[in-house]
């Protein structure tokens, strides 16, 4: 998560707070070795991801749509 932090410029409890976010929503993974922990994008959970978002803000008839055309 080092590499992550230095990327985004902001501060480690910032990012890591984030991070679990992202994993309470399904949308990474984290594995530990030593004291660093990586994480990975799950492509798959952003396509559910979207598809519920879709659902819930009454868009999912638009997108169908959208994608048969």
């Amino acid at each position: 998560m080092a590499e992550l932090v230095s990327q985004v410029g902001l501060s480690q409890p910032l990012v890591s707070w984030h991070v679990g976010r992202l994993l309470a929503a399904g949308l990474v993974m984290t594995r530990r070795l030593g004291r660093e922990t990586f994480c990975h994008l799950i492509p798959e959970a952003f396509h559910t991801f979207d598809a519920r978002q879709a659902a819930v803000l009454g868009l999912a008839s638009t997108i169908r749509e959208g994608a048969a055309s």
